[in-house]
């Protein structure tokens, strides 16, 4: 079991910056791949990136890339997404997850794992 906990949330103004963290305890967060997804208001929930279980291969879709960043760092049993020149548009819900799978896809039955959600406005 893992346990998955989101934080860095909040309300900035377009072209500013937020860190979102995800906090995991439970056993072996570095056995997991791991993903950032998120959900707009009447929006079905959209894969964002993910990261193998050693912080390679990250890919990105398209909306964030060049804009975001993935990482982790398996000692602190963390994973962050580096979130740059925020626009209207990234406003969402932003969950994390974790897979057992190595490679995982892009859906959310790819996933094993979910955190609660941390609520990301951008203001225009």
């Amino acid at each position: 079991q893992l346990q998955l906990v989101e934080s860095g949330g909040g309300l900035v103004q377009s072209g500013e910056s937020l860190r979102l963290s995800c906090a995991a305890s439970g056993y072996s967060f570095d056995s997991y791949a791991i993903a950032w997804f998120r959900q707009a208001p009447g929006k079905k929930r959209e894969w964002v990136s993910c990261i193998n279980d050693r912080g390679g291969s990250p890919n990105y879709a398209e909306a964030v890339k060049g804009r975001f960043t993935i990482s982790r760092d398996n000692a602190k049993n963390t994973m962050y997404l580096e979130m740059n020149s925020l626009k209207p548009e990234d406003t969402a819900v932003y969950y994390c997850a974790a897979s057992s799978t190595m490679y995982p896809g892009r859906l959310q039955r790819d996933f094993d794992y979910w955190g609660q959600g941390t609520q990301v406005t951008v203001s225009s």
